[in-house]
């Protein structure tokens, strides 16, 4: 017998659909951990259809690390306001903000690379490539591996999890979408280091 208690923590953690949760307290025979394993192989293969859904609610999360040395604001977005009211939700958001911290992504997504960035980028490299006396055949080849790991060096969604580097932070996105039946999305970040200097800010002006 699913009581109305299970149903209720299985959506408290999850933010699935009633009918979801129940089906998969019914399948489990009321095993919470369980039926959020299948809430999450289900919602898989929903989440990529969910990802092009409009997501204006959310939280704004902060996280201060190293006794105030480093501080990160994200913007983390969902559907619906109880998602945003959610522990996972919320846990997940936390981690990003973390992650900001400790990887320090200069950019979202390798589309909100300035164009021009990448084509110096890949200037440098082809020619650090001809000063290591690569092959001039392969070169072009290994300039666009070396921009792969410029991406992932630099953009917070193709960079490693920090709590499980064998998951990109998109993945970890989709793995989210997945459990929690909403779509979610990073919309923007700021990360402050204790005597950054900002670019058109002179200390000495104040």
């Amino acid at each position: 017998m699913i009581t109305p208690e299970q149903v209720k923590e299985l959506r408290g953690r999850t933010g699935a659909g009633i009918m979801d949760c129940k089906k998969a307290l019914m399948e489990t025979d009321g095993n919470i951990e369980k039926a959020i394993t299948i809430l999450r192989e289900k919602g898989l293969a929903k989440a990529a259809k969910k990802m092009g859904r409009a997501a204006s609610e959310g939280i704004i999360e902060s996280y201060i690390h190293g006794n105030g040395r480093i501080g990160v604001l994200v913007e983390v977005n969902c559907e619906t306001d109880f998602v945003a009211r959610n522990e996972e939700f919320k846990s997940f958001a936390k981690d990003i903000a973390m992650q900001v911290a400790a990887s320090n992504p200069k950019y979202l997504s390798r589309d909100s690379v300035p164009k021009e960035v990448i084509e110096n980028e890949r200037e440098i490299l082809k020619v650090q490539a001809l000063n290591e006396g690569k092959p001039e055949k392969i070169v072009e080849k290994i300039v666009e591996g070396r921009i792969e790991k410029y991406y992932e060096e630099n953009c917070l969604l193709e960079q490693p999890f920090i709590r499980d580097p064998e998951m990109k932070v998109s993945q970890l996105i989709m793995e989210k979408i997945a459990i929690i039946g909403e779509n979610i999305n990073i919309s923007r970040f700021a990360r402050f280091e204790r005597g950054e200097v900002l670019e058109g800010c002179n200390p000495q002006d104040n």
